[in-house]
Parts: C-alpha cells; structure tokens; sequence
C-alpha cells in the first residue's frame, strides 16, 4: 500500500548537502562506473542545483532558493571536490557543473559575494583550474570556470602574480584550436578585467610579459596564434592606455 504522505520536498541545500555528500563518495570510489547509482543521482543533483540558479522554460530563479543554494554550497568545500571530481562525470555533467560554478560567482548572498570570501581561502584551486589546459578532456571546462573566478580581483592577482602565468604563452599555441581560443580568452580577461592590479602587475614584470609575447605570440611562425595574439594585442592596448601604463 503506497504512503498517504508526499515525501517533503528537498530545500536548495538539501540539494547540495546530498551533492557534497556524493562527490565525497566519488572521490574515494576509484573504478566507479558512471551507471552506478549514485553517480546517476549525482548527474541528476547537478541539473537540479544548475535549474534552480538559472530557471527553465516554465520558471524563473527565485532569489531565496539561489541565496540558500549559494550559502551551502560554499559552507563547506564543495567547491574542491566539485573541481577535483570533474574528471569523473560524463561530458553533461561536467557541462551541467561549469555552469553551476559559473552562476555562483556572481550569485549575491546580503550584497555580499561570498565565492571572493571562499576563494581567497582557497585559492591554490587555481592551480588545478590552469593545470586544466594541459589535458584536452577537461582544459573548456576547467577553462570556463577559471575565467569566472577571474572576476574577484584577489584570484586575477593570485593568477598574475603565480609561475603559472608564463604557462598561458605556451597554452594560447597549444594546436587544439579550441583550447588555444580558450587559453586566449582567459589571458585576455587576466589582462583587462582589474586596471589597478594589471597596473601593478606590469610594473613589475613590464619586460618579460612583453618579451614573451613578441617572440612566442606575436612572432610566431603558426598563423592562427598570430591571429589570435593580434586580437588580444588590440584589446589589451586599448585596456593599457586606460590605466597610463604606456607613455
């Protein structure tokens, strides 16, 4: 005989305590295949959190439900293991999780941007976020949340200031158009998004970012990464003229 009773329906952060609970399972099960159980229930939590912070055809977000979801899900690391997991989920997911990442940058929690307070704890997560154009499955999606997280000023600083920054010289020529295209737009948001802190950046390093990028960007014998340099070059010298930095 079925229950009388509808099981009570599950709050944003129900939604993300079972999230985290489930990528903590994942994380631990090594050879687990993507038609088990639980990473199904997984797949299905991430489209979930991701209708709940951008709505459907049928429904709009609604702000209390976005603000409890946001709140959860920064209260603990969800985050780290959302990132370190990524390689495990199928290709939807993993699109389905970018744009849950992406959405919570912004998301707004008593006009205050709780993913800056989260991410200046935690900011060798940047480190994978980089790391992640050196393998061609994961570099979009890595890719797209690094550019994100590059709204918060103090992660552009962290990335600037990082050894990895020279990296993204060799990633904007890596032969994989889409990663390259990528790697550029992500150096191009690096470089024009915060004026006082690529302003102090090129002071200090003036002489080897525009070595670099003469001699393996703009000099380069392949002509797409030329092209690509080119127009990042023009967007970058209108940014540059802004803050005063060439006279």
């Amino acid at each position: 005989m079925k229950s009388l009773f509808k099981p009570k329906p599950r709050t944003p952060s129900d939604i993300v305590r079972n999230t985290r609970d489930l990528l903590r399972f994942l994380q631990h099960a090594p050879d687990i295949k993507r038609d088990n159980d639980k990473v199904i229930e997984l797949f299905k939590n991430l489209r979930e959190l991701k209708t709940i912070l951008y709505g459907n055809s049928e429904a709009e977000p609604v702000p209390e439900a976005c603000s409890q979801l946001t709140q959860e899900f920064f209260n603990e690391n969800t985050f780290r293991l959302l990132v370190q997991c990524l390689p495990k989920l199928n290709l939807e997911a993993r699109k389905d999780a970018t744009q849950v990442v992406a959405n919570l940058q912004r998301q707004q929690v008593q006009s205050r941007l709780i993913a800056s307070d989260y991410l200046e704890k935690n900011l060798d997560l940047m480190d994978i976020l980089i790391s992640g154009y050196e393998n061609a499955d994961m570099a979009l999606h890595y890719g797209a949340m690094l550019r994100e997280c590059i709204r918060h000023q103090i992660v552009a600083k962290y990335v600037l200031e990082s050894p990895h920054m020279k990296k993204f010289f060799d990633y904007i020529q890596i032969p994989n158009f889409d990663i390259a295209a990528d790697a550029a737009a992500t150096f191009k948001e690096l470089m024009t998004r915060h004026k006082s802190t690529v302003a102090e950046f090129l002071s200090k390093n003036y002489e080897w970012f525009f070595d670099e990028y003469n001699s393996k960007l703009l000099e380069s014998s392949n002509y797409i990464t030329r092209r690509q340099a080119v127009k990042v070059w023009c967007e970058f010298l209108a940014f540059i003229s802004t803050i005063r930095i060439l006279n």
